[in-house]
């Protein structure tokens, strides 16, 4: 496999290997041929696959997928995982605390306050319960502002979550920081667990009788280095997490929320306070007059649609301080609450490491995308050339996402936004048939067999979409994909479908057969 070292950013592009890069398959004559296949007889065919599949030693969390649920609209449901926030102030123990819950070393711990710089969220289980784990930090170590800047860090965490572990150092006891955060939790509706850490042995019991003044209750007294009273912390924690989450569940109906975002002076401002017909933002030459994320409620093609503007993003998240960091953290957070984002590029200036990185969290965040190309009418013959080779080079990863070339400023082109956010918000919302899946991915099989691997040949057993918003597909296959092969699955699955302007997730889970009894 060739790997290809971006010159802009950091991370390395896999290009997929040749094999599977060059094969010559007719995307609409295969497409016909789906279109064809009966939809009663697709279904037949997919349950006899699926019953098969019987035969293989499956997990709890496969029977969950291939046991959901259709909504009364045919959209395809899982229940959203509930989230549990890991907040406190600086060094109390919350990375160790969320290793020892997810069990394995993931968070960076270090003796020193300050290390957890971002918001990180972990796939966390406990007895039969499946949930969401954040961890949290990002705080600088500054002595005058620290109080304010946990505070900041507390309220985007609760803001996400269904329930919150609020984690002290027992041996320290209730600091004027920690009574800071008690009072933004008090205010919240979300329910709250007092962990008080650091007690490593039955001595250091009694420490942590003072944190009863904090006013949250019992202090569930752990020690998140050795492990001690955080099953019976767990017990607790899952009796107040609710069963499905309420923060992560995807809204219905309502206008459709739309983030616009980008580096500083891009246009965001602009392109919103256009859409809108009124100044309804400050706009100003000087980078950086956004803050905080500022929602309206816009008609725009004949449609209310809800657009959030937001800070630029700067640079790399743990080389920010102060207002730039908190104001990139609540871009990300308005990402994460969006349905799609857009984008703006001013293509005037080369694209850069922050683009891309800007990119890459809407990617990981699986909202639709719009790449909104800004100030259009600035561009010269020269730098239009300059411009369709960088996006070849450098947006190649995201060539399905709906491109406007737009002026912000004049109005121009500001209409091709509506049936651009139409079509991959459409995509987004899309689910395929179980029978017309597996139907697709025998005919595929079929043209083009996975090649052998130690004399083994992987098979896809069954296939079904897990989820949409974005679309999430689950593979059950007998052996190890190829990631080329994979990514060959997930490019015929766009170009027959046709899904424009939402990332896809391919999952792969490999099962072996049960063994028989003799």
């Amino acid at each position: 496999m060739e790997r290809i070292e971006h010159p802009h950013y950091e991370r390395e592009y896999v290009r997929d290997d040749e094999q599977f890069n060059g094969i010559d398959i007719d995307d609409e004559a295969l497409a016909a041929r789906i279109e064809e296949i009966d939809d009663d007889l697709a279904e037949q065919r997919a349950e006899v696959l699926r019953r098969a599949l019987d035969e293989y030693e499956l997990e709890n969390d496969d029977l969950d997928i291939l046991s959901g649920r259709f909504a009364d609209d045919g959209t395809f449901l899982m229940p959203a995982l509930p989230v549990l926030a890991v907040v406190g102030r600086p060094n109390v123990g919350k990375s160790a605390l969320v290793n020892r819950i997810i069990g394995r070393r993931e968070a960076v711990v270090e003796d020193v306050p300050g290390v957890t710089r971002d918001r990180v969220s972990y796939r966390a289980q406990w007895l039969d319960r499946n949930f969401t784990l954040v961890d949290t930090g990002g705080w600088e170590p500054d002595a005058k502002g620290i109080d304010r800047s946990v505070a900041e860090q507390a309220e985007i965490a609760i803001e996400l979550a269904d329930a919150v572990l609020f984690v002290v150092d027992a041996n320290v006891g209730a600091t004027s920081t920690d009574e800071d955060v008690v009072r933004l939790l008090r205010r919240s509706d979300r329910p709250v667990l007092l962990v008080a850490n650091k007690v490593d042995d039955a001595v250091q019991e009694p420490n942590a009788a003072a944190l009863w003044n904090l006013g949250l209750g019992q202090p569930w007294t752990v020690s998140a280095l050795h492990g001690r009273g955080v099953a019976d912390m767990l017990d607790e924690a899952m009796r107040i997490l609710p069963k499905q989450s309420k923060v992560a569940k995807e809204e219905v109906g309502g206008p459709r929320r739309v983030a616009i975002v980008g580096r500083p002076n891009v246009g965001k401002s602009s392109l919103l306070n256009k859409a809108a017909g009124e100044e309804r933002v400050v706009v100003n030459e000087l980078a950086g007059t956004t803050r905080d994320p500022v929602d309206e409620l816009v008609e725009l093609g004949g449609r209310t649609w809800r657009l959030v503007d937001t800070a630029g993003i700067r640079k790399r998240v743990h080389l920010q301080k102060g207002a730039d960091f908190y104001a990139t953290l609540r871009t990300a957070a308005a990402i994460e609450k969006a349905e799609a984002v857009v984008v703006v590029l001013d293509v005037t200036e080369p694209i850069g490491v922050q683009d891309l990185r800007i990119i890459e969290l809407v990617l990981q965040a699986g909202r639709a995308l719009v790449l909104a190309y800004n100030k259009w009418d600035l561009l010269d013959d020269e730098r239009r050339w300059q411009l369709e080779r960088e996006i070849e080079r450098d947006l190649a990863h995201v060539a399905w996402a709906p491109r406007v070339n737009l002026s912000a400023k004049t109005g121009r082109h500001l209409e091709k936004l509506v049936p651009a956010l139409t079509v991959a918000l459409a995509s987004w919302d899309t689910r395929i048939a179980t029978g017309k899946l597996n139907a697709f991915l025998t005919e595929l099989a079929q043209e083009f067999p996975h090649p052998l691997r130690g004399g083994k040949q992987p098979r896809i057993l069954f296939a079904t979409q897990a989820q949409t918003r974005p679309p999430t597909f689950v593979l059950f296959t007998s052996g190890f994909l190829d990631p080329g092969y994979r990514r060959f699955v997930q490019r015929r699955l766009r170009e027959v479908f046709g899904f424009v302007g939402t990332p896809l997730q391919v999952n792969m889970r490999v099962r072996e057969r049960r063994k028989r009894n003799k």
